[in-house]
């Protein structure tokens, strides 16, 4: 299974979903992949620190490699970092996909990703994250991917930004992956108690769209995660926030 989790909109949580349900995957015993597409590298530094583990091959390598002719091209594989934590890999950013982007568009690589990821073996799970803003390395993403998480963080101005996201993500099944399913809506920063939100979540529902039924709830704990380079599910099993993403990858691992 290739998932991506994508939202035009900074700030919902992309990084931090993506590695604590691979962190919570390669706990159950699944060989698991990150595939971290964004320049900014939040999901490189979440898993792998800050400090001593750095990556000798990035995402930058990979699509610095498709843009050469070779008769011997590496593999895949090649590409791929070990983390710290058992059964879960990592394909590392790199800032200098930034400047690559212009050329890998200007050269039509958009399909390269998906070729990659098709040649892998031994894999699980596959998750992958992607920038804030539909470029070109998301439009990669959603091209190789079996389904879609989009992350809402319960305010207006997300509300406004999801109808738009859907129909990009309606044009991209149209013309380049007929087969990709928005698998659900993944509500982050809930406030239970807060009246808004959860009118919010209910008028979405009410609307037909694809809400996952486990809430994400805000925590001051998830700064120690990022802070420790830990997922959830090993700085601290029994919290909350830990429990609430264990029931979002039940719930996601419990469908067809």
């Amino acid at each position: 299974m290739k998932r991506v989790v994508f939202n035009q909109k900074g700030g919902v949580g992309k990084s931090t979903i993506v590695c604590n349900l691979a962190a919570l995957c390669a706990a159950a015993g699944r060989k698991t992949l990150v595939v971290d597409l964004d320049p900014q590298q939040n999901a490189t530094q979440y898993l792998l620190g800050s400090a001593g583990r750095e990556p000798t091959v990035t995402m930058a390598d990979f699509f610095n490699e498709t843009l050469k002719f070779s008769l011997r091209k590496k593999s895949p594989q090649d590409f791929i970092t070990p983390t710290p934590f058992e059964n879960l890999y990592l394909m590392a950013a790199h800032p200098d996909m930034h400047d690559l982007m212009t050329k890998l568009e200007s050269r039509y690589k958009i399909y390269k990703l998906r070729e990659a990821l098709e040649e892998l073996y031994g894999f699980g799970s596959i998750f992958m994250d992607t920038p804030p803003a539909l470029n070109f390395y998301t439009l990669s993403a959603l091209i190789a991917a079996d389904t879609c998480l989009i992350p809402f963080d319960c305010d207006e101005f997300s509300r406004k930004a999801l109808y738009s996201l859907l129909e990009s993500v309606r044009e991209i099944q149209q013309d380049h992956n007929p087969t990709l399913v928005v698998e659900g809506i993944v509500v982050n920063q809930f406030v239970a108690r807060a009246n808004l939100p959860a009118k919010m979540v209910a008028d979405l529902k009410a609307e037909g769209l694809p809400i996952l039924e486990a809430f994400l709830s805000t925590s001051v704990k998830i700064k120690e995660s990022h802070e420790k380079s830990l997922p959830m599910a090993y700085l601290d099993s029994g919290h909350k926030l830990a429990q609430e993403y264990a029931a979002l990858y039940q719930c996601l691992e419990g469908r067809p």
